[in-house]
C-alpha cells in the first residue's frame, strides 16, 4: 500500500478542492462513487439510528444518512477539512435537515467521541486518503454500539496482474498531482476490522476495472 499524505499536507488539498469535488470525483469514477454512498446508506442506515459520517467531506452521504433517519434520527458529519464542511452545511441547510445535522471536524485517526456511541458509522472514501487507514476503521468500530453496524466504500486494488499494472501507473502520474488523487490509494481495512470481531454483512466491488471501490458492511456483535 503507497503511504498517505499527512494530516498537513491533506488539509490545504481539500482546502482548494472543495468547491469541486462533488463534480471531480464523479468525474473521476464515472459516477459509480454516487452508486456506493446508496449501497452503504441502503444496507445500515434505519429510521431513528444515530449516525456518523466520518470524513463526510460535502455532505453527500450524510444528508442520504439523515433523510433514511428522519426526524427521530441524528447525524454527525465529522471531516478534516473546514473547508470540505462548510460545503456541507450549505448543503444541509438548503435540504431543510438542519434540525438533527451536526458538524463536527478532526482527524478520524483520533475520533472524539465514546465508545459506542452510534448505531452506524459511515466512511464513504475517506479511507482511502487516509494516513493510517487500518487505525480510521479501528477507531469506527470503536465508537459503534454493540450491533450497530460500520458502512464503508473505499478504493480498491484493480483485479488480475494487468490491471493491477495499469492502475499502478496511473496512480503513479495521478500522486504527482495531489489536486488531482486528492491523496486517495487503494487501501486494505476489511481484515482488521474481521480481527476485531466485525461480522460481514454484506461486501461487493464497483466501480471501473482501474480505480475499483470495495463497498462493505460489518456489524459489531453484542458482548
Amino acid at each position: 500500500m503507497r503511504p498517505g499524505l499527512s494530516v498537513e499536507e491533506l488539509k490545504p488539498v481539500y482546502a482548494r478542492v472543495a468547491p469541486r469535488y462533488d463534480r471531480q470525483h464523479a468525474l473521476i469514477t464515472a459516477k459509480s462513487d454516487e452508486r456506493g454512498r446508496t449501497m452503504v446508506v441502503q444496507h445500515t442506515v434505519r429510521e431513528g439510528d444515530v449516525v456518523l459520517d466520518c470524513g463526510a467531506g460535502t455532505g453527500s452521504t450524510g444528508i442520504m444518512a439523515a433523510n433514511r433517519a428522519g426526524p427521530r434520527g441524528r447525524v454527525t458529519l465529522f471531516d478534516l477539512s473546514e473547508q470540505m464542511l462548510e460545503v456541507a452545511r450549505r448543503r444541509v441547510a438548503s435540504s431543510g435537515l438542519g434540525g438533527h445535522v451536526d458538524f463536527r471536524s478532526g482527524d478520524m485517526v483520533h475520533l472524539p467521541f465514546d465508545d459506542g456511541a452510534f448505531d452506524v458509522v459511515l466512511s464513504t472514501y475517506s479511507l482511502c486518503p487516509l494516513y493510517d487507514p487500518v487505525q480510521g476503521a479501528l477507531e469506527m468500530y470503536r465508537v459503534t454500539k454493540p450491533g450497530g453496524k460500520i458502512g464503508t466504500a473505499h478504493s480498491t486494488e484493480p483485479a488480475g496482474r494487468l490491471l493491477k499494472a495499469l492502475g499502478n501507473a496511473v496512480e503513479n502520474v495521478a500522486w504527482r498531482f495531489p489536486g488531482l488523487s486528492m491523496g486517495c490509494r487503494a487501501v486494505d481495512v476489511l481484515p482488521a476490522l474481521e480481527k476485531a470481531g466485525g461480522q460481514i454483512v454484506m461486501k461487493r466491488r464497483i466501480g471501473v476495472p482501474l480505480w475499483p471501490f470495495l463497498v462493505f458492511v460489518v456489524q459489531k456483535p453484542v458482548l
